[in-house]
């Protein structure tokens, strides 16, 4: 076990010491430039993607269940035990490193999910399947590499990410557990005795959690859609009405800590809300939980966004809706998690991180209420991240060429890595799924730079059809020279 730590630590240095904390803000500074910084001209087309997307046919899912679905995997531990974790190891300032990642993620974002959109065919159950796995392979004419993707893909999300669920939805039991033995002089006379109940009760979570998962994913991806498209705007929203509230409470204190947050990340401001952090610090751990929790660059989303049908028939507007999934994840959620903890009464601490620290944070603002919503909502958000992480493993092992026993024995896998990750410790769980990720993110951003010049001219074609008024939808007649991989019926 020694040896396999020191593995992935090393490849965590690799990864996120050298190649992706540079290689994630470069490509979304590349796409923002070369797109003419298409997230922010044209935010009011992601909304217009959105609102006009309710219909779908029998193929895919409508562009609004995909949204729901990417937000289920995107707006999970990331925003809650995430952001807690970036601002114990990084300070106040992590949170302007998120939103900067964010930013510039929003055109890498659009970026990917475009091509997922673009390079999309029929799967054999007849649904739409993609993702970078598609272009990977029948855009780069790269098989090989796509298959080593959708490996990759199938070990961090399908397994392990939702080991990182399942974690935190046990550390979110774990607090009235911890309090109801306390009481119990019974279980301190026995430590041993304390610890086994207390790493049964937290089984006993996982296999409930597990249990519920399989109602769901067994369906297919058309079950989850339904379900993610019914409980993430519920979720989502409370959560931010309660950080509104919290705001609205503290409103006199609002504007020192953002501005708190700013001056923070350059070394201007030494505290913020009682927590401290350096420049250095800060950047990294704020771009490696802002890219966890937003995906963006991964080459997650992409594959849920293959599979709707947009709305209007572009595959550019698809990418319109993904990237306000980036937007809608770090710069609405997350922030509202980081506000609420810098506004409590709460100091990160060694022992007082994650879960535990937001808990406490919501604890301080409403009491023991505060902290049975984040408990609720930790169930939620992490609940759907798993059908929603599970969506994108089923999408690679398609392309794979599993038939219905490989469905099968992922569904399984990943139902037991539920129940194994509730029990693990935190750290080990967050390194697997940051070397996982490290690999993910790499073989897709090498992909979708290769491709920017494809991504460019899908572009200017939605654009330049919008401009002069006509409903944008593309003709891959249009451009005989472009994207040779492309299925001609699905874009004729």
């Amino acid at each position: 076990m020694e040896l396999i730590n020191s593995i992935i630590d090393r490849a965590n240095d690799l990864f996120w010491g050298y190649i992706l904390i540079y290689g994630l803000l470069a490509t979304g500074l590349y796409f923002t430039i070369r797109l003419g910084f298409i997230q922010f001209a044209n935010f009011k087309e992601m909304w217009r993607c959105v609102a006009g997307s309710g219909e779908t046919d029998r193929d895919g899912i409508s562009p609004f269940q995909a949204l729901t679905v990417s937000l289920a995997s995107r707006v999970g531990t990331g925003n809650i035990a995430g952001v807690a974790v970036a601002l114990t190891l990084g300070g106040p300032g992590a949170i302007f490193w998120m939103w900067m990642v964010a930013l510039v993620g929003m055109a890498t974002a659009y970026a990917e999910s475009t091509l997922a959109q673009l390079y999309k065919t029929h799967g054999p159950d007849g649904m739409y399947r993609g993702g970078p796995a598609a272009y990977i392979s029948r855009g780069l004419g790269m098989p090989w590499l796509a298959a080593i993707f959708s490996v990759a893909l199938i070990l961090s999300f399908g397994l392990i990410f939702n080991a990182v669920q399942a974690n935190s939805i046990a550390e979110a039991v774990a607090l009235p557990i911890e309090r109801m033995l306390a009481e119990n002089s019974t279980y301190f006379a026995d430590p041993d005795a304390w610890f086994s109940a207390f790493v049964a009760a937290k089984i006993i979570v996982g296999a409930v959690v597990a249990l519920l998962a399989a109602v769901v994913i067994f369906g297919g991806i058309p079950s989850i859609a339904r379900v993610a498209e019914l409980v993430v705007p519920i979720m989502a929203g409370l959560y931010l009405l309660a950080a509104i509230i919290a705001l609205v409470m503290n409103i006199e204190r609002v504007p020192g800590i953002l501005s708190g947050i700013v001056l923070n990340a350059f070394g201007l401001q030494e505290t913020v809300g009682g927590v401290t952090g350096g420049v250095i610090a800060a950047a990294m751990n704020g771009i490696k939980r802002g890219l966890f929790s937003n995906e963006a660059g991964m080459g997650s989303a992409p594959n849920i966004a293959a599979v709707a049908t947009p709305a209007p028939h572009h595959p550019s507007s698809q990418g319109f809706v993904q990237a306000l999934g980036v937007f809608i994840d770090t710069l609405l959620v997350c922030t509202a998690t980081a506000v609420m903890i810098l506004l409590a009464d709460v100091v990160p601490s060694e022992e007082l991180t994650g879960v535990n620290l937001t808990q406490s944070a919501l604890g301080d603002h409403f009491g023991a209420w505060g902290q049975i919503f984040v408990g609720v909502a930790i169930f939620f958000f992490a609940f759907t991240s798993i059908i929603g992480n599970y969506s994108y493993a089923e999408n690679a092992i398609v392309h794979l060429g599993g038939g219905r026993g490989g469905i099968i024995a992922l569904r399984v896998a990943v139902l037991a890595m539920v129940v194994w990750g509730a029990s693990q410790a935190v750290t080990t769980v967050f390194n697997f799924a940051d070397a996982s990720m490290g690999l993910m993110a790499t073989i897709n951003l090498i992909a979708i730079v290769l491709l920017s010049g494809t991504v460019a001219a899908v572009t200017r074609d939605y654009l330049a059809k919008r401009r002069v008024g006509e409903e944008p939808v593309f003709r891959i007649s249009q451009y005989p020279n472009i994207a040779p991989g492309v299925n001609r019926e699905i874009w004729s």
